[in-house]
């Protein structure tokens, strides 16, 4: 059985995994696999030429790279020097990238020169002249062919390791505190401008280590990783949970279904770090049976009840429901890969070790009982604040210093906690409240539809009504009169949708983070009368 790493920075957990375990592997990208050794070694050459070029500690080094070794090797390096990791979206638009580079004041970005379709250098070159724009921005290094004016070409950068002994960059990791801010990740901002939330080196290892546990993972695992790493569930819970457990991660540029299927064959993969579309993509592929996905045993599957169940009983018998936020270094909750299928289909686990968690009434502050539904709010390995924000971060707690996480939720007698949805989603018909998670889930039992939305439309008698978009299964024929007369024996009627629209999978709002927009799944319903009895019959 593995043992906890004692290493309490994140710098010092490579040097141990590189001297405990090195010629395991550690990282394939491209069919290139890096030994813990040679990781190590590509991280420590990378914190030398940062050294080189003027980054110490506390100093922010932002990110604007697509899933590649440079990424890991880069943001491992910061954390040698006891510097902050500014992880940058790939998918920001120039605006939004010009916010979070000028708000984190990064000194120093390494960028690609293109991602996928973006061409990074014709963005950053728009936002010119730099020293005026991010006067804290002292230089800017490209991964790629192409150059940008004033930046530095990646590998000159690199050669810049020449320039300062190994001997300098590990005496300064060893001094790095293990409670000084690894990680600067910002939300997705559906609802206001993004916040820089701070997270440490020892909330990182010790959470992402307790989730490895939870999910079983072990040096014998491979883990497919498509997720974007800029994405807190990517640099956290997919990349230090298992580098804590010594399993080796099989890293994809950027996910597809068919590769997908490759990497799970060919490398024998035993872990999906996956969303409910990525492993719908890659389990419903009409190719998969061409591939052996046998190894395949755990991961996340984050979908509905029903879904779980197929997933779990078909496909992954360790997957499991979790919980988490940006703000709790990864997850807070998380079912084990043994609990019974109807806890981890239906529930998001119990709390971690160092967790708590309770339900709250947030307008009388009430500690709710088992089976009552409120506000989640946390206890345990919180974020350190937001940057630049007290304001915000006292406003996230409560009295009792209780993180008020604004998501509605019920706990059991046992303690399994039930994630329902977000407290600004909660719809009010009749001066009712509806929670749409319970809504959809119904919705999603029926065996014609593959995934549903459920938001609230303006009503004059109501106040409001509750709307559904769903997507129906490919192949099937699906009417709105049918999910009507379906829900109408599953829901109470104030509970029932009064407004139903067929969509297509390119028709659900989206979040910069690839999520869905909740605050914006009424633009489906564009046109649709308040208080229509009429379902709109159109599909995508």
């Amino acid at each position: 059985m593995v043992t906890k790493p004692d290493s309490k920075t994140l710098g010092a957990l490579i040097e141990e995994l590189a001297a405990t375990v090195p010629d395991r592997p550690a990282l394939t990208f491209r069919h290139r696999t890096k030994t813990y050794r040679a990781l190590r070694d590509d991280v420590l050459a990378a914190a030398r030429a940062l050294h080189a070029s003027g980054v110490r500690k506390g100093d922010r080094v932002g990110l604007l790279l697509g899933n590649s070794f440079e990424w890991v090797v880069m943001n491992f390096a910061v954390q040698y020097l006891g510097g902050t990791m500014v992880a940058l979206n790939s998918w920001y638009t120039s605006g939004e990238l010009a916010y979070v580079i000028e708000h984190s004041d990064v000194s120093l970005l390494v960028m690609h020169d293109r991602i996928l379709k973006t061409d990074y250098i014709e963005m950053i070159s728009g936002l010119a002249p730099l020293d005026k724009t991010f006067p804290l921005l002292r230089e800017v290094v490209v991964v790629g062919p192409r150059a940008l004016e004033g930046a530095v070409p990646w590998q000159t950068f690199i050669a810049r390791a020449e320039e300062v002994s190994e001997a300098e960059v590990l005496a300064i990791c060893a001094t790095v505190d293990p409670d000084s801010i690894a990680y600067q990740l910002y939300t997705s901002g559906s609802t206001a401008r993004p916040k820089g939330v701070m997270l440490t080196h020892r909330n990182l290892i010790d959470n992402t280590w307790e989730i490895g546990v939870r999910m079983h993972f072990g040096p014998q695992d491979v883990v497919y990783m498509p997720l974007s790493l800029f994405w807190g569930m990517g640099c956290m819970n997919m990349l230090i949970g298992p580098f804590s457990h010594r399993s080796h991660i099989v890293l994809q540029e950027q996910f597809d279904a068919t590769e997908g299927l490759e990497i799970i064959d060919r490398y024998g993969a035993t872990i999906l770090a996956g969303t409910p579309n990525i492993i719908h993509a890659v389990f419903q592929h009409p190719r998969a049976g061409e591939y052996d996905l046998s190894t395949l045993t755990k991961g996340t599957s984050l979908a509905s009840p029903e879904a779980s169940r197929e997933i779990i009983e078909n496909i992954m018998p360790y997957g499991v429901h979790c919980y988490g936020l940006t703000e709790t270094h990864g997850f807070a909750t998380v079912n084990d890969g043994n609990d019974p299928i109807e806890r981890r289909c239906t529930t998001e686990g119990r709390p971690m070790p160092g967790w708590e968690v309770r339900i709250v009434d947030p307008e009388t502050e009430t500690i709710l009982g088992p089976g009552e539904m409120g506000e989640i709010r946390l206890r345990g390995r919180m974020m350190a604040g937001y940057y630049k924000n007290p304001e915000a971060t006292a406003a996230s707690y409560d009295a009792e210093g209780w993180f008020k996480t604004g998501d509605l939720g019920v706990l059991d007698e046992e303690g399994y906690l039930s994630f329902r949805g977000r407290f600004k989603e909660m719809l009010k018909t009749g001066g009712i409240n509806v929670a749409p998670i319970e809504v959809e889930e119904v919705i999603m039992t029926h065996p014609d539809v593959e995934e549903a939305f459920v938001t609230g439309l303006p009503d004059e008698v109501q106040g409001e009504i509750v709307a559904a978009a769903i997507i129906p299964r490919a192949g099937r024929s699906l009417t709105p009169d049918d999910i009507r007369a379906f829900c109408a024996t599953r829901l109470a009627k104030y509970k029932q949708p009064r407004v139903i629209k067929l969509i297509g999978h390119g028709d659900v709002p989206l979040t910069t983070t690839r999520k869905v927009h909740r605050l914006r799944l009424h633009s489906l319903f564009t046109g649709a009368e308040p208080g229509a009895k009429e379902e709109i019959r159109s599909a995508s």
